[in-house]
């Protein structure tokens, strides 16, 4: 009678449990953005949670969490109930920059998160201040290894995208530059407008409406296939650097264990959202190139992302603190 009352309530919780996957979602789902309001993981949860909020029925609510990089949301996240109703919009900052820098993070990202889909990747494009007397990439790379250390770049700070893809680059290509921090991207866009630094890597809108004025000089875009929102722009490859793929890719986590065949559903209709026309056009009018890496892939991704920062964070002396 015992074993056969255990039965009976072992197959009560197996079909509860298959019935809350297949009914998901039953009640609004939360999606984190590690930003404020108008960033970039902002902009795509709000348009993403609106036509998921159609597709599934159910409406997706949008939580901005900024602070340190990212590290506030992915602990958050982390250690969520695993049920399918919250997830996040992470990016290579939280997920492969982060824990680079500071080994006591409160989350492991290939331990502690589940990975549903890649979303978008967000590449940079190299900058040079119009004096510099380049026009190519070859140009640029000569130029500066005729000059090391003389040559500045600036950077959205330390452990930045900016400073990891430069940092990268340095070393594919043999130059030596002097690195300049400052306070974002926008801050060292100005710096190299005013030649206070020479050169350095920034995300496509700040710099499109200087390099059409005749104000910034773009030698390349960081990625392996040209951007739709500056097409003009060679690839590294293209210009004489081949392989180098740097780019930032924002995808959706949940917290470890949430049910595969929610991750499934989820990915299946969020796949859908991104083919939306106004969500391509938006996606690329912010110089974001759309991904459909499923979770197995996309945790691949994150594998090599983790390795690839590695590997850029120890040739900058940062370290693990």
């Amino acid at each position: 009678m015992r074993s056969g009352l255990l039965a009976l309530l072992l197959a009560g919780c197996l079909s509860g449990h298959v019935a809350t996957a297949q009914t998901w979602p039953a009640k609004p789902v939360r999606l984190v953005a590690p930003a404020a309001p108008g960033g970039n993981p902002d902009v795509l949860a709000r348009m993403l949670g609106a036509k998921l909020a159609d597709t599934l029925g159910r409406p997706f609510l949008i939580e901005n969490v900024p602070g340190a990089g990212g590290i506030v949301a992915a602990e958050q996240v982390a250690h969520a109930p695993a049920d399918g109703y919250l997830f996040m919009l992470g990016d290579s900052g939280n997920l492969a920059i982060n824990p680079n820098l500071n080994q006591k993070l409160g989350y492991q990202p290939l331990k502690d998160f589940t990975p549903v889909t890649a979303l978008v990747a967000v590449p940079t494009v190299l900058i040079v201040h119009p004096s510099v007397p380049v026009n190519t990439l070859q140009e640029w790379i000569a130029y500066a290894r005729a000059r090391p250390g003389k040559l500045s770049y600036g950077s959205a700070g330390n452990g930045s995208i900016h400073h990891l893809t430069q940092v990268l680059f340095a070393s594919r290509t043999g130059i030596d530059l002097l690195h300049v921090p400052y306070k974002g991207g926008s801050a060292m866009v100005a710096a190299v407008l005013t030649n206070e630094v020479q050169a350095g890597w920034s995300g496509i809108p700040n710099v499109v409406p200087h390099m059409r004025a005749g104000k910034l000089k773009v030698l390349c875009i960081s990625t392996e296939r040209r951007s739709a929102s500056v097409p003009d722009i060679p690839t590294c490859g293209e210009a004489g650097v081949p392989g180098f793929d740097i780019a930032t890719v924002i995808g959706l986590q949940g917290p470890a264990g949430v049910p595969r065949d929610i991750v499934d559903r989820l990915q299946t209709a969020v796949a859908g959202a991104i083919r939306d026309k106004d969500i391509a056009e938006r996606m690329s009018a912010l110089g974001m190139e759309l991904r459909e890496d499923g979770s197995d892939s996309y945790r691949q991704f994150i594998r090599d992302d983790l390795d690839r920062y590695a590997a850029a964070i120890r040739a900058t002396g940062l370290g693990r603190e």
